[in-house]
């Protein structure tokens, strides 16, 4: 398939034929979506740009409507889901828009290195995609527009450089003449047109036409014409002289379009008036571009605007020096009112001095002024020069007193002393100098203004790439491959220098390779140029320059702070990087580290400063570590740290610091993380497994079904299975392994192993687990004899989730009995939060069944009066999710809806997103019977769409209710769409409830569809199913659905068997629970199959049939199927 969005927006299939794309919105999603191929668009910004700031009531499900007409023109696989939001599944070549911007920067880069003929055969092939108006079928696209007309734009202006190149300037001058018209400030395109009449042999006209420009330069900005033009006009006036050479300046900053953007295959000329006149300096030509940075020059400028001392501040690499004179360069280009500098801009490179005794006299080499005062013609300066001979600094003071000058002062940190001493000094003698210094600390001098060189944000960084990885590999690009040029960018921490060096592999290795080796990135990059410093040549120099001007304390921090991921406190760095009773003032070598530029400090979310390295350094200082052989002992002190912040933050998740202990667990949750993995790989169960089961309850609140899974598994690996035949039955322990820190009790170890066993079970693998598999079936078993009711650790998680095993394989009244009895055992051992918990899980049970409800709304009301009182917001909204179940299976569908509402508020306050999208589907679900249909289907979309690609219980919930308000309004084939989905996420059968409900509904389509074998067959598979201890515990009612449709099928499929289905009816009315209250499907789907079948029947024959299936088991009623 090939996009179309550079005119009409279209699709093409592979042969050229069009695809039907009906709608002016469907277009304009496909344009937004071929804006950016093979990359997910959010789903807030396909509404903004679909929609034009007026979004619609329900903006996510009209989005997912939308998006289903797309696929159904496309094929569903043309647009995927993913990470809230949608993808288009195509290349960048598949869409003309990036292959037009491919083509015309091959085509610029081509007339650039001097091979006009193959620039205009790539350019003319670029412009021939246009077929009307960029994104013409975007609502609002004027900025994306201008984009793109400047970029073709671009494209035209260096095809007719190509063409006067080619000495076709006759040709060219219509289209020349026509451009200025519509663009006539344009100076590019008027040197163009001006250089066109010359080669066309019209030199007077080219004359004028410079004049004319010149006036309307005038008339129009104010300004005189640019270099370029004065040099042509130049070039007009001596005909006899050789034509410039047409490259860009390594000295002129990129010119930049009207939109911003800069044009590196710009042809560029050098003022030749300031070639003639240079202007007071020592600033050198550079020989690669420039990329981004223009908010940091910008913030330059004003810093030298308002002090005298600026430092620039940073980590090696991070391109300071490089910033340094660009800044200053183009300050001077256009000097600031109050601070011109007529005597020039120096450099002072500070970086080949060994002895801070010689920086002044490097100083003053560096501003040829170890000569000037003697070659004056005065007395005086004779008198000064012999005055200062043998005093470097005394004669820079007295060379620079006199001078109105920027000083650059390039790379101070190995000399610290001296260049702050002597900048010190110079600004206390001389009032024209202003010091722009760099260096990786502060100076420390009065008045100094410190500017942070942060390393480059993502897209600056991937434009640098993109640049000298062309420079190193023509033709290179980095949308061939997206990915990997982000993670060579992000790993190496968008340091420039670490960039240029990995740029400089890509004459051998591709972009995956090198971001495959990163793990060994000191080896890997090591091809700098041979020009530079050698402590610039490779990545490990450039850390070695840093490591080396260190003192012991300092480097004995730096290297075990790389024992931390994601960084630390203070506490934590303390705590980690100081030796027992060894002296060391962590805090102290801390700051100092900062101020070096090897350790960056930022708040945290909490308002604590928080430290960490980069990756780069990260990985320097870790080899530093292992060197040192202090790797064991470090890493078992940041072991035991976060086994502590984890065993006293736990205990916080059930009461008023709830929040505070969610957000402390999350932000530390790398160190956490490897905490674990360091336990785990030192096979130290005790500490393993207290890990695990002080984390366990912020897997359940943050559904981290995978973590807690893969955690508990490799913890419960490092010993013995607990629940292994033949089962011990477990003691009573009081003990909460958050009491005391390991080692721990053999019995309480025996115990950590059951809940990690537990958590195992509580958090499955939907797709890959079957716990019905008889061996499976076992170990629950092995589990309900391990435990009985009223064990202390039975009222509190992990112990508590024993309960999930008799689900699985019990009874419903035993269940009920287990839940009495642990209730009881939390009254009289006084649990408070234990209590609470147990009440909103028997709530959660009684809510199932009718007869129940009562019970459930009086359970449900105390565990939110105790949670509420603990402050446990997230114990809260499952009380509040347990009531309004309840309430909703008796029919209270206001109270129910309000009960869901509220639940949401207390969800959403802590981010419980798992939380959430159940508490919003079951308020779909009740809006539903309320008759609020359309709101509960926005409201589910919404939930799949910010969940999308996730494979989670909430989502089957939410998939099952939409399939279900689909099935009822008609929407048949995406209703099986949804279920399709539902049958994929549920194959393993662990979940055998909704693998029933699923088969069941799937018949009850294929029965509105006409083919009645179809389903019925399925309908016996969802009778089957619904026979199944946990379905009869969930929803007893699922037999008597299902036969109700099966009875329809039958009517309609087989009228000799029409006295069956009567019987059928009958039989699951008599098998309802006692006081079941129908939904409305319910309600519907049982009139419509009476009506069938009475009359087929007729109504006599159909109330006796109806009686005989009253009598019937509901084995016997599903024999009749």
């Amino acid at each position: 398939m090939r996009y179309q969005v550079l005119g009409t927006t279209s699709a093409l299939h592979d042969d050229g034929t069009p695809v039907a794309l009906g709608g002016a919105r469907l277009r304009a999603l496909l344009a937004v979506l071929a804006l950016r191929p093979g990359r997910t668009v959010p789903v807030g910004v396909l509404v903004d740009e679909v929609w034009d700031g007026d979004p619609p009531a329900y903006a996510v499900g009209a989005v997912q409507a939308l998006v289903g007409r797309l696929r159904r023109a496309l094929g569903h696989a043309a647009v995927a889901s993913a990470d809230g939001g949608y993808r288009l599944c195509a290349d960048a070549e598949d869409v003309d828009l990036h292959r037009f911007d491919r083509l015309a920067g091959e085509g610029a880069r081509a007339l650039e290195e001097g091979d006009a003929v193959k620039a205009a055969t790539l350019l003319d092939d670029a412009l021939a995609l246009w077929q009307g108006p960029v994104l013409a079928d975007l609502p609002d696209r004027t900025t994306e527009t201008a984009r793109w007309d400047t970029r073709r734009l671009d494209a035209r202006r260096s095809r007719l450089g190509a063409a006067l190149a080619l000495g076709r300037a006759e040709e060219a001058l219509p289209e020349l003449v026509a451009l200025c018209e519509e663009h006539p400030l344009d100076e590019r395109l008027q040197v163009l047109r001006i250089r066109a009449l010359r080669d066309a042999g019209r030199a007077a006209q080219a004359l004028a036409a410079y004049e004319a420009v010149r006036r309307l330069l005038a008339d129009s900005l104010g300004a005189d014409p640019g270099p370029e033009l004065r040099a042509l006009h130049g070039e007009l006036l001596s005909p006899t002289q050789p034509l410039p050479v047409t490259r860009a300046s390594p000295r002129a900053p990129a010119p930049r379009s009207p939109a911003g953007l800069e044009h590196p295959a710009r042809s560029a000329i050098e003022d030749t008036a300031e070639a003639r006149t240079p202007r007071p300096g020592n600033l050198r030509a550079r020989l690669t571009s420039f990329v981004g940075r223009d908010a940091d020059i910008a913030a330059i400028h004003g810093d030298l605007a308002t002090a005298r001392l600026v430092t620039l501040l940073g980590p090696g690499g991070a391109g300071k020096t490089r910033l340094s004179q660009e800044a200053a360069e183009r300050a001077a280009d256009s000097p600031l009112p109050d601070h011109p500098w007529p005597d020039g801009v120096w450099l002072a490179e500070l970086a080949p001095v060994d002895d801070p005794e010689t920086v002044p006299e490097a100083v003053l080499t560096a501003l040829g002024a170890r000569e000037t005062v003697l070659r004056g013609a005065g007395a005086e300066e004779m008198r000064a020069a012999e005055r200062y001979a043998d005093n470097a600094l005394a004669r820079l003071t007295e060379h620079c007193s006199r001078r109105r000058m920027l000083l650059l002062l390039d790379n101070c940190e190995h000399v610290i002393g001296a260049a702050a001493e002597l900048a010190e000094r110079l600004l206390e003698s001389c009032p024209g100098l202003t010091v722009l210094a760099t260096s990786r600390e502060p100076l420390g001098v009065p008045g100094e203004l410190v500017r942070p060189v942060d390393p480059l944000p993502d897209p600056m960084a991937l434009r640098l790439l993109a640049d000298r990885g062309a420079a190193a590999r023509p033709g290179f690009r980095i949308d061939a491959d997206p990915d990997a040029a982000a993670e060579i960018c992000r790993r190496l921490d968008g340091l420039p220098l670490a960039i240029e060096l990995a740029a400089a592999r890509l004459r051998m290795l591709t972009p995956r390779q090198i971001a495959d080796r990163l793990d060994d990135r000191f080896r890997l990059l090591t091809s700098g140029s041979r020009t530079v410093l050698p402590r610039q040549q490779t990545l490990r120099a450039v850390v070695d320059w840093s490591w080396d001007l260190l003192d012991d304390p300092e480097r004995a921090v730096l290297r075990r702070l790389s024992v931390f991921a994601g960084g630390c406190d203070l506490p934590a760095a303390e705590a980690v990087c100081a030796e027992p009773g060894g002296g060391l003032d962590v805090a102290d070598a801390l700051g100092s580290l900062i101020d070096k530029s090897l350790v960056t400090a930022a708040p945290a979310p909490d308002g604590e400063m928080r430290y960490r390295l980069l990756e780069t350094v990260g990985e320097y200082a870790a080899e530093r570590l292992g060197e040192a052989a202090e790797r064991p002992a470090v890493e078992r002190r940041h072991l035991v740290h976060y086994r502590e912040l984890a065993r006293t933050t736990d205990p916080l998740l059930r009461g008023h610091g709830q929040r505070a202990a969610v957000d402390r667990f999350q932000l530390e949750y790398e160190n956490l993380r490897t905490a674990l993995r360091r336990a785990v790989a030192a096979r130290d169960e005790h500490e393993a497994l207290c890990l695990v089961l002080c984390l366990s309850w912020y897997w359940q609140m943050r559904d981290l079904r995978t973590e807690a899974r893969h955690w508990a598994d490799a913890a419960g690996g490092l010993g013995p299975d607990p629940f292994a035949p033949p089962v011990e039955p477990a003691p009573p322990i009081p003990e909460r392994f958050t009491d005391a820190p390991p080692p721990m009790s053999p019995e309480l170890l025996q115990e950590a192993r059951r809940g990690a066993a537990l958590i195992r079970l509580v958090f499955m693998d939907y797709d890959t687990d079957n716990w019905s598999a008889p061996e499976k079936t076992e170990r629950l078993r092995g589990i309900t004899q391990a435990y009985r009711p009223g064990l202390p650790q039975t009222c509190r998680p992990p112990g508590s989730l024993w309960f999930f095993a008799v689900v699985m394989t019990g009874e419903p009244g035993q269940l009920k009995d287990l839940l009495d009895r642990t209730i009881e055992a939390c009254r009289a051992f006084g649990y408070e939060w234990e209590l609470a918990a147990s009440l909103q899980a028997r709530a959660n049970v009684l809510a199932n069944r009718s007869e129940w409800a009562g019970d459930a709304n009086r359970d449900a009301d105390e565990a939110l009066e105790i949670f509420t009182r603990l402050g446990d917001l997230w114990g809260a909204a499952e009380a509040l999710s347990a009531r309004g179940e309840a309430r909703e299976r008796s029919g209270a569908y206001a109270l129910a809806a309000e009960d869901f509402t509220a639940a949401l508020k207390y969800a959403e306050q802590i981010g419980a997103q798992a939380q959430t999208a159940v508490l919003r589907s079951r308020l779909a679900g009740v809006l539903m019977e309320t008759g609020e249909g359309e709101r509960a289907e926005a409201l589910i979309r919404e939930v799949l769409a910010e969940h999308a690609g996730a494979n989670s219980e909430p989502l089957a919930v939410a998939r099952m209710f939409l399939a279900l308000w689909l099935g009822r309004t008609g929407r048949r084939q995406e209703a099986r769409a949804e279920v399709e989905l539902l049958m994929v996420q549920f194959e393993s059968g662990t979940l055998a409830i909704f693998e029933g409900m699923v088969r069941g509904f799937l018949g009850w389509l294929d029965l509105l569809d006409g083919d009645y074998e179809l389903s019925l067959e399925r309908l016996r598979f969802a009778l089957a199913k619904a026979q199944d201890p946990l379905t009869v515990m969930v929803a007893p009612q699922m037999s008597s659905v299902h036969m109700v449709t099966a009875a329809w099928a039958l009517a309609l499929g087989r009228p000799e068997r029409v006295r069956d289905a009567a019987r059928i009816i009958g039989a699951s009315d008599g098998l309802l629970p006692p006081g079941h209250f129908a939904p409305r499907f319910e309600r519907e789907n049982r009139a419509d199959a009476e009506a069938a079948v009475r009359a087929a029947l007729g109504d006599a024959a159909y109330e006796s049939a109806y009686a005989e299936g009253g009598r019937l088991s509901v084995e016997e009623a599903a024999a009749l199927v």
